[in-house]
């Protein structure tokens, strides 16, 4: 069920489902556009689109006037604190702004407002950060108003929304993200501008934040307002009418990766295995129905030709003539070992061969000393061109290095005088792949977290929002899983295999080796393994034979259902740990069947 999708029939062919359509909504959404101080009602009826409302009556003083042009201190004093109100933003930055600017005007009534609530709330801000605490949030959580964006850890994130929900926080400044996904509707959605970052509203993106307006079960009514220019006028009026935008397959990717993946899975799985088959496959997709839409110059048949000869020619499928036919037909195809192995370890198809030439190059002179080459080789290739250096920082982090961690990087090819140069602005002669040169310092921000294991610190150290660094940290420890998976199915990696299981154990927890092991149990984070650890509960043996009622004496803020879990889910570990050790011993002990006898 969606608002916000046109072509619903191509869906409907693709899943062979019954469709109905209604257009009943629990709560009236009322529809406002805002422009100088004249608010606006959208009426479909009216030849220009919309009708007069109301003029905004609000006193403003000349500081106010210059801090708020757009009258947000008036739009959302209207509703707020008894009401809930979101007002979206163009872009992270703009988002902390407003939020700063609304309590800078805000009355010192609404401190009051569920003031202990507010109080409790910035502690287990405080308590989840290790100590530390946003200073835009310590500012603006006591008048009851945040930012929400991917700045934001996802602990910080979770509590804030909680707070949102029970109606302690009542305002959010956020980004056009929260529009999708999250439960957190409002009374009243402010669109701040027609724009996401500079890129102009799409019809679906307009209804998913609008459609936050109106809390079922809460309120009677909700209202959205778009704040515009007069210059935007004709467009966004363009935008309020037009139907929301088609849906379409995205198989079609650059150079067709996405139906690539799917046919190396599809005959890894052995789902279909010769090129009828996979054709008749094709045509069952969301894609197939579409194919007289999306495909101009090339047939669909031609498609998946091209897509089995191109796997075929990197190396990662083997046809195979069928003996029983020789049309093309009937033609067989088989996955390679380095074919097993990408789609084994899920990676992209458009990086497989630059990690098998990396891994490959690795096995010549790969640096056990450190941790940096290993977590190199790890560091998701995707987020390599996001990467912006701070050349700065990027030149005082290479020229702090150990010796063996200089060593990888003029292993890579990435010299401190590069660095140096492009530090003080200068033109750089030598030739220098910008892909490894802004993977490794992606390398050194997940180097700098292992070491110190605070997402704050290095926040601090590389100047990046701490909620970039953690989803840094969460790609990383997935793309080391991954690769881990394509080792497994090449021998001659073999020599990484054990280094990486550690590795993507320690991306993955991200604290102190001696925790890890604690972390590996149902409900245990960082702060809970930090207790359990200081209190002499060092290792699953210890947590596995605990008592609950000495645990629940002993770990603060330990319920008696919490004591049971951790040690039952010790217990279950360790019987995995003791079982799959069992295993080992028998497959160590059995006699092969291929031992020499006397006759032979």
């Amino acid at each position: 069920m969606s608002a916000t999708l046109n072509n619903v029939q191509d869906l409907q062919e693709f899943l062979q489902a019954e469709y109905y359509s209604n257009q009943f909504r629990p709560v009236e959404l009322k529809e406002y556009l805002k422009i100088n101080h004249t608010i606006y009602a959208v009426d479909s009826k009216a030849e220009s689109g919309m009708t007069f409302s109301r003029l905004l009556h609000y006193k403003y003083s000349d500081s106010l006037k210059k801090m708020d042009p757009d009258h947000l201190v008036a739009l959302v004093t209207e509703v707020i604190p008894n009401y809930s109100c979101l007002v979206f933003c163009p872009s992270k930055k703009n988002c902390e702004n407003v939020a700063e600017m609304l309590c800078k005007f805000l009355k010192k009534e609404y401190l009051k407002h569920k003031e202990k609530e507010k109080c409790e709330l910035i502690n287990n801000l405080r308590s989840i950060s290790g100590g530390h605490l946003c200073p835009v949030l310590k500012r603006t959580v006591p008048f009851g108003v945040a930012y929400h964006h991917s700045g934001l850890t996802s602990e910080e994130r979770k509590l804030l929304e909680e707070a949102y929900s029970t109606g302690v926080l009542c305002l959010f400044a956020c980004t056009s993200t929260l529009a999708t996904g999250i439960n957190l509707p409002a009374r009243r959605v402010i669109l701040r501008a027609p724009y996401v970052a500079k890129e102009f509203l799409k019809r679906s993106q307009y209804k998913q934040m609008i459609g936050r307006a109106g809390r079922a079960g809460i309120d009677t009514i909700g209202e959205s307002i778009l704040i515009l220019q007069e210059k935007d006028k004709q467009k966004v009026l363009e935008l309020i009418s037009r139907p929301p935008e088609n849906c379409y397959s995205h198989l079609v990717q650059e150079f067709n990766k996405g139906i690539q993946t799917l046919f190396l899975s599809l005959i890894g799985l052995k789902i279909a295995t010769n090129l009828g088959d996979i054709y008749r496959f094709m045509n069952g997709t969301f894609f197939g129905v579409q194919q007289k839409i999306l495909l101009k110059e090339k047939s669909l048949w031609k498609i998946t030709v091209e897509s089995l000869r191109y796997l075929t020619e990197k190396g990662l499928l083997q046809k195979c003539p069928n003996p029983e036919s020789e049309e093309e037909l009937h033609c067989n195809f088989h996955i390679t070992k380095l074919g097993k192995a990408s789609f084994k370890g899920t990676i992209d198809l458009a990086y497989c061969d630059i990690l098998y030439r990396d891994l490959k190059k690795g096995l010549e002179g790969l640096v056990l000393e450190n941790l940096l080459h290993l977590i190199y080789l790890t560091t998701p290739y995707d987020l390599v061109s996001q990467c912006d250096p701070d050349w700065m920082i990027y030149f005082r982090q290479i020229s702090q290095l150990s010796p063996a961690e200089q060593n990888v990087a003029s292993l890579l090819g990435v010299s401190e005088s590069y660095i140096a140069k492009k530090a003080s602005g200068q033109a750089t002669r030598k030739k220098v792949d910008k892909d490894t040169v802004n993977r490794l310092y992606l390398s050194f921000v997940l180097h700098a977290l292992l070491k110190e294991t605070n997402v704050w610190n290095v926040s601090e150290k590389f100047n990046l929002p701490r909620g970039s660094i953690q989803n840094l940290l969460t790609a990383a420890a997935s793309f080391s899983s991954s690769v881990l998976h394509f080792c497994e199915e090449l021998e001659e990696f073999w020599v990484y295999r054990a280094l990486l299981v550690e590795l993507t154990k320690k991306l993955t927890y991200c604290v102190k080796a001696e925790l890890i092991p604690l972390m590996e149990v149902t409900g245990v984070l960082e702060g809970r393994a930090k207790q359990l650890y200081s209190t002499g509960y060092r290792s699953l043996m210890h947590l596995a034979n605990a008592d609950p009622d000495v645990l629940i004496k002993t770990i603060d803020h330990l319920s008696r259902r919490q004591a049971r879990q951790i040690v039952s889910s010790a217990k279950m570990l360790l019987q995995e740990k003791a079982e799959a050790l069992q295993e080992e011993v028998e497959e160590l002990l059995r006699v092969p069947t291929d031992v020499p006898s006397a006759k032979a």
